[in-house]
């Protein structure tokens, strides 16, 4: 009975009970900070008026800065994902292609399609677990319109070194492409190299506030790009009133307090890696295609073991309130393959999952 019932609304309504380890949520970024500026827009009734159109001057600043894109124009959306909306509706059309990958976050490939335009997606499910410039290379044709580059990549937790970043963006400038750089994850990587310095007049850059700063529940992302760019994209832009303005409160705060809380959010991540690492290496037939994650996620692949991604899913979830994802989210060919785990969350989310996992498995064997 319980498999039947659908896996969110199981864990919305045992929100408290969950542990969050399926939509790389961050449950590590200190609250205080954010939870004052929340108060303090809400004291001074700021909701009671329109946002400023153009978004928080300090706001896209801080942005600026951290980013060091000083030629950029800087928009700011409702969470990363209506960004990524814009561009696929302002810049694509029936007939176009996109350069994309499987294993890839296929909320992209959708906006694709409802574009009229197709992703011819690039089998990753083996090393080095992301895409080249050879590769992309040879996959361009006469429709070629964009290439899509997330890095580090969701769902593997692959990193790209500066210099594919820098082949890839070669190519999308010599060849006269637009590249869409989703850059989501960069905060959690041991290093990350931007796109735009090396073809800033093809390239479009996705941001977003929900996995690094914690605020997925505020919808809080944007866009930068050249303003020649910037501008065709933003004039699809419907949020013209401006994003909420709670959300651009709690943003300043949280990118202030970023700087300093990043360090301990990186150490926990990375220990929790390795929690996550040994459990999986205790079940016989799990395995980790990339370790560590560039990310804050990674997949664990159970096709040796002969059990099912949703099971697992189930199993975790309603037998032990533990919540990952099944692959089938992230990937047409290879999702039946792996789940999908979130591991920016406390210690004691990851001793949970630690002790689920192994239980689990033998269950679903029938060990």
């Amino acid at each position: 009975m319980a498999a039947r019932i659908d896996p969110f609304v199981f864990a919305h309504e045992h929100f408290h009970e969950v542990v969050w380890m399926s939509q790389n949520t961050n449950h590590l970024f200190p609250a205080d900070e954010v939870a004052k500026a929340v108060e303090g827009a809400l004291r001074e009734k700021r909701y009671e008026e329109y946002p400023f159109a153009p978004g928080l001057v300090e706001l896209k600043e801080l942005l600026r800065q951290d980013f060091g894109l000083d030629g950029a124009s800087i928009g700011i959306t409702a969470g990363g994902t209506e960004a990524l909306y814009m561009i696929a509706r302002s810049l694509l059309g029936p007939g176009d292609e996109v350069v994309a990958s499987d294993p890839s976050y296929l909320i992209i490939h959708k906006f694709v399609a409802l574009a009229g335009a197709q992703t011819v997606n690039l089998e990753i499910y083996a090393p080095p677990w992301r895409l080249t410039a050879d590769r992309i290379n040879e996959a361009i044709t006469p429709k070629t319109k964009m290439l899509l580059l997330i890095d580090p990549l969701n769902p593997l937790g692959s990193g790209y070194p500066p210099e594919e970043v820098r082949a890839i963006a070669e190519i999308a400038r010599d060849r006269k492409l637009l590249l869409l750089d989703d850059v989501t994850y960069r905060d959690f990587a041991d290093r990350h190299t931007l796109a735009h310095p090396y073809a800033p007049e093809n390239t479009l850059t996705v941001w977003s506030l929900s996995k690094n700063c914690g605020l997925a529940g505020l919808r809080l992302g944007g866009l930068m790009a050249a303003p020649a760019l910037f501008d065709k994209v933003w004039k699809y832009n419907t949020n013209d009133l401006g994003v909420n303005v709670l959300a651009q409160w709690a943003g300043l705060a949280a990118m202030k307090a970023k700087p300093k809380a990043f360090p301990e959010i990186k150490r926990q991540t990375h220990k929790n890696q390795e929690l996550i690492r040994a459990a999986v290496e205790s079940v016989p037939g799990a395995t980790l295609p990339v370790y560590p994650s560039q990310g804050n996620m990674f997949v664990i692949d159970i096709s040796a073991t002969g059990v099912s991604p949703e099971a697992v899913q189930a199993e975790l979830l309603f037998g032990h309130k533990v919540f990952v994802r099944a692959g089938n989210y992230l990937s047409p060919k290879f999702g039946s393959r792996f789940v999908r785990v979130s591991f920016s969350n406390r210690q004691q989310d990851a001793e949970a999952f630690v002790k689920a996992f192994p239980a689990v498995m033998a269950k679903l064997r029938g060990g």
